[in-house]
């Protein structure tokens, strides 16, 4: 099986609004116009509709009531509003998928991401929106797997419980690729920015091919994180085991480790987004 046999069923891939593609795409532009995007998401009913239930949620407490686009990106800022679009759109991109229960799935994504921006808060490395969106598709490529290849999946997922194997060694075994390396030629497909993609590609393995790139080792310590709060481990293990080298190179300073506890309590709060 080669990726592109899964990308060229497009009728099932993800259905991304064009607006959350948009803003993609403009993550790593300068002069970007956001403005503009600004009146898409106004124009575009549903999006708007459910970007100003979160923004009127307790989540963010606001002393009183939104209720255009323009007064949430007043009062959010337009990074704020751009992470909720992102989520938004994702979130909602495909209703079923064989073999993945999607609220667990957009949930654990979430925290990724929350964790990814976290991080990307406490270095000059990495901007934490640009953050933020990578842990949203860091698991992308699996999405896509079930999608298009629903009975390949499930015999991955089989082989993983049953023989205690890696994913990735399951997937390479089974396809000659892994679902990073679907979630990058997914996104190459979308046109967002490559470092982007590139970031979601080595982020299990950051050191493998190159100099590591920052964004990847955000998102693998991001995923540490997560994986620590799913299985409840306890703060002094959590330190012990955090990849110091990982944090290094990206750009996160020594004293980290001792704010992991802070790190620890992010939870899934855009749970909104997928009712």
């Amino acid at each position: 099986m080669q990726i592109q046999d899964l990308l060229k069923q497009t009728d099932k891939l993800p259905n991304v609004p064009d607006v959350v593609r948009e803003l993609i795409v403009l993550l790593d532009d300068p002069h970007a116009n956001y403005s503009d995007i600004s009146k898409k998401v106004a124009h575009d009913q549903t999006m708007s509709l459910k970007v100003l239930r979160v923004v009127n949620s307790a989540y963010f407490g606001l002393s009183r009531k939104v209720y255009s686009i323009d007064e949430a990106t007043v009062i959010l800022g337009i990074n704020k509003l751009k992470t909720l679009v992102i989520a938004s759109g994702f979130a909602n991109s495909v209703k079923s998928v064989e073999g993945i229960e999607l609220k667990s799935f957009w949930r654990d994504s979430f925290r990724v991401a929350m964790l990814a921006q976290w991080l990307g808060r406490r270095t000059e490395l990495v901007d934490p929106e640009e953050a933020f969106t990578a842990g949203i598709v860091h698991n992308i490529g699996r999405l896509l797997l079930h999608l298009t290849a629903p009975k390949t999946a499930l015999e991955i997922q089989a082989r993983i419980k049953d023989s205690f194997v890696s994913r990735t060694k399951a997937e390479l075994d089974s396809l000659s690729f892994t679902t990073q390396d679907a979630s990058k030629a997914l996104m190459d497909l979308w046109k967002f920015p490559p470092a982007l993609g590139e970031a979601v590609r080595m982020h299990k393995r950051p050191f493998s091919e190159q100099d590591p790139q920052p964004l990847a080792c955000v998102l693998n310590l991001a995923c540490y994180l997560n994986a620590c709060i799913r299985s409840e481990r306890d703060e002094e293990l959590v330190v012990d085991g955090f990849p110091k080298t990982v944090a290094k190179a990206a750009g996160l300073p020594e004293q980290i480790i001792y704010q992991l506890d802070e790190a620890l309590l992010v939870g899934d709060d855009l749970d909104i987004l997928l009712s």
